[in-house]
């Protein structure tokens, strides 16, 4: 199989549980952890701070992937089909500034590329795309019983009612990039 050529990805679409769930379906993905990132509150932040809105974090996920496998362009393709980045500051019943659409992008290249996916996508939604495209700053990863959620929890509700048919349109939409 040769070497593998690892690369991190940084992308917040609603609740981390949701975008974790998606790219832990996608081929070439080896890590999916959930976190947080985006805020101007000090020191590591706690999921009820970031739920408050106070710190200005966003849920986001960050993705260890394999660019030998599956390239930070599809994985971008991925991640603006399995949400609705025209809503600002909400997906679904998830409202506040912790569940915006947002990529962060790791160097120059990565936002070059975020930026022309972005507009690319553009004509493909009946509404404006408010995804916000910015620098990473420190990733803090989430508490443990966020990690693997949609594996860990699947008979919830909030699973089964919002995660379980994202993961339906997903199968569909992209299943060529599918493990």
């Amino acid at each position: 199989m040769g070497n593998k050529a690892l690369q991190l990805m940084t992308v917040g679409g609603g609740c981390f549980w949701c975008v974790e769930a998606v790219f832990n379906e996608i081929k070439g993905v080896e890590k999916v952890v959930s976190g947080y990132t985006g805020g101007t509150a000090p020191g590591k932040p706690t999921y009820r701070e970031v739920c408050s809105g106070l710190t200005g974090h966003a849920e986001v996920v960050q993705i260890t992937f394999d660019a030998n496998m599956v390239s930070y362009q599809d994985l971008l393709l991925v991640f603006m089909t399995s949400h609705d980045p025209t809503t600002l500051n909400r997906q679904g019943a998830d409202v506040g500034t912790q569940y915006r659409s947002v990529i962060y992008f790791h160097n120059d290249l990565q936002k070059d590329m975020a930026e022309v996916v972005v507009e690319e996508m553009a004509p493909y939604y009946d509404n404006s795309i408010v995804t916000e495209i910015s620098p990473l700053g420190v990733f803090y990863e989430a508490e443990d019983y966020h990690q693997n959620y949609y594996a860990n929890n699947q008979e919830q509700m909030y699973c089964s009612a919002v995660i379980t048919p994202k993961l339906v349109k997903l199968r569909k939409i992209h299943a060529e990039k599918l493990k």
